[in-house]
């Protein structure tokens, strides 16, 4: 059983692999050529860090309530 869906799975990835092939070209061209790549980089760094962000305060409010109940 395990075969079967192993092999099920490696050919279900590889048609999205050979569709994509064609059309990933004119993509980044079209991206790179109207900027609008870096603007995508520069949300998703922006998110990123705004993700970092929150869960380190997160952790930082944890451990003063973890020693909080200690003492």
């Amino acid at each position: 059983m395990a075969k079967y869906f192993l092999t099920f799975i490696s050919l279900f990835l590889s048609t999205f692999i050979f569709a994509q092939a064609e059309t990933a070209e004119n993509s980044n061209n079209f991206m790179v050529s109207n900027h609008k790549v870096f603007v995508a980089v520069a949300v998703l760094t922006i998110i990123l860090v705004l993700i970092f962000t929150f869960l380190f305060s997160i952790e930082r409010r944890l451990k003063q309530l973890e020693s909080r109940q200690k003492s």
